[in-house]
């Protein structure tokens, strides 16, 4: 079957008409497509709470003040603030459904979950994560992915598959592909080991960012670790860990999950000097700790 690709033309034509929308329902000339009348809301730019009418047109807020729209609903006594998002996750992990799962916590206000399908595709290859790419789609959560960067988990491990870059390459192109998931293989970076190295460089070559999982590493190791492309770790247990390689550029992700707890241990990075370094993750999460206890 032929496939009609869209010129460019056509594709600035689209655009444009999307951009016209926007504009008419900022300015207050057409009624945007949702209100939220006399919302108070968290304004994320200012850190304060303000009152007034959200106007919101093609998916995006376009304007703040006094507006009329398509929908409206009134918002008087209750606050809109963004959804939390799960920075890391596995969720294979929950041990449900990506759907079960989306019913557990998007009461809790998660919007967003970056997930690494590192278990299921050490089981089942890259069949596991086109399961997840299947599974999640059309949730009320958005859903993004990180590409497991290393199965077998070890050269020891007995897995259903053994990745390099070339098995994962192609999950890039999908458009909800983020970047490559924890680099547990450290030793392989620091080391220049070929295999290991060429999916970071494949990750950059689709301008892909690569997280990290590389407890207790310092000094030389760690500037190698992060001088390869290494831009995040949730492994974190302590200021100083946390604090080394922030300072070398590194986001560092406060895990609070279920197998590890480090958001006390790290709540001094919760400061203006800090946060905007820093990101919530869970890592794994447990259906007993998200029924009682809630998620992000």
């Amino acid at each position: 079957m032929a496939v009609t690709t869209e010129s460019y033309a056509g594709k600035i034509q689209r655009k444009l008409l999307k951009k016209q929308k926007v504009i008419e329902a900022a300015s207050g000339r057409k009624k945007a497509d949702l209100v939220l009348k006399n919302a108070t809301f968290v304004n994320v730019f200012s850190n304060e709470l303000t009152t007034c009418d959200i106007a919101c047109a093609n998916g995006l807020i376009v304007g703040l003040g006094d507006y009329e729209g398509e929908v409206e609903y009134d918002m008087t006594g209750k606050i809109v603030c963004p959804g939390f998002i799960d920075a890391h996750i596995h969720l294979e992990s929950s041990l449900v459904s990506p759907k079960e799962f989306v019913r557990a916590t998007l009461p809790h206000g998660t919007t967003t979950v970056i997930t690494d399908p590192h278990e299921i595709t050490n089981v089942m290859g890259t069949d596991g994560i086109d399961y997840m790419f299947q599974a999640t789609e059309g949730l009320p959560i958005d859903v993004r992915f990180m590409l497991p960067s290393c199965v077998p988990a070890t050269p020891m491990d007995e897995s259903g598959a053994n990745l390099d870059y070339r098995a994962i390459d192609s999950f890039y192109d999908y458009p909800r592909v983020q970047g490559l998931a924890e680099m547990m293989n450290a030793y392989g970076v620091i080391h220049n080991d070929k295999e290991v190295v060429s999916k970071i460089v494949a990750a950059q070559a689709h301008h892909k960012k690569i997280d990290g999982h590389a407890p207790g590493l310092t000094g030389k190791d760690l500037d190698t670790y992060v001088a390869a492309g290494v831009y995040s770790d949730h492994e974190c247990s302590t200021m100083e860990d946390a604090l080394e390689k922030l300072k070398r550029g590194q986001f560092i992700m406060i895990r609070e999950g279920t197998a590890a707890r480090n958001l006390e241990a790290l709540a001094g990075l919760l400061t203006p000097q800090y946060a905007e370094r820093c990101m919530f993750c869970t890592d794994d999460k447990h259906p007993n700790d998200l029924l009682e206890k809630g998620h992000i």
